[in-house]
């Protein structure tokens, strides 16, 4: 009986570029954010209808119940993986200065954002776990505050993942 192989390890920085990630998001409310996160994404330049598609879910999640999980962090993300929306992951990274009002338990401003789009639920899952993970780690947290390139966080995300 040969044992079933090692599934490939999961590294959500590989889904990162510099162009999804701004690191001073202007939206005051939490649709204008979302909107601002969307329009990060460069599989959607040429497609307005999947990007509003998008946004619709996002919001309509975000009424469902926040997905800011505190210590300033926010994932946002759909209810359910939109399948057919995107054939790999995408995520955005976004740094708010001031930090928005976005639900959080603990009632603390979300400055750090990190949209999430998958082509499938069981990557979705794993993909929010992961970076629930990363995210737990306050130097990391304070880190990418202070980073002042996207190059900068990309690479703080990579050592951090090297970590886990």
């Amino acid at each position: 009986m040969n044992p079933s192989p090692t599934p490939p390890r999961l590294v959500v920085c590989e889904w990162l570029t510099p162009r999804q990630i701004e690191m001073n998001l202007k939206a005051t409310t939490k649709d204008d954010l979302l909107a601002e996160l969307v329009a990060k994404i460069p599989e959607f330049d040429s497609q307005p209808e999947a990007r509003q598609t998008l946004l619709k879910a996002l919001i309509e999640r975000e009424e469902l119940y926040s997905t800011g999980v505190g210590e300033g962090v926010a994932f946002p993300h759909s209810r359910n993986a939109l399948v057919g929306l995107v054939d790999k992951p995408v995520l955005v990274f976004g740094r708010h200065p001031e930090g928005i009002a976005y639900g959080a338990e603990d009632g603390v401003p979300a400055r750090l954002f990190f949209l999430l789009v998958a082509p499938n639920v069981s990557l979705h899952l794993q993909i929010l776990a992961r970076l629930g993970r990363l995210m737990r780690d306050p130097r990391l947290r304070r880190a990418l505050l202070a980073a002042d390139q996207p190059e900068n966080a990309i690479e703080l995300l990579k050592q951090a993942e090297a970590t886990l």
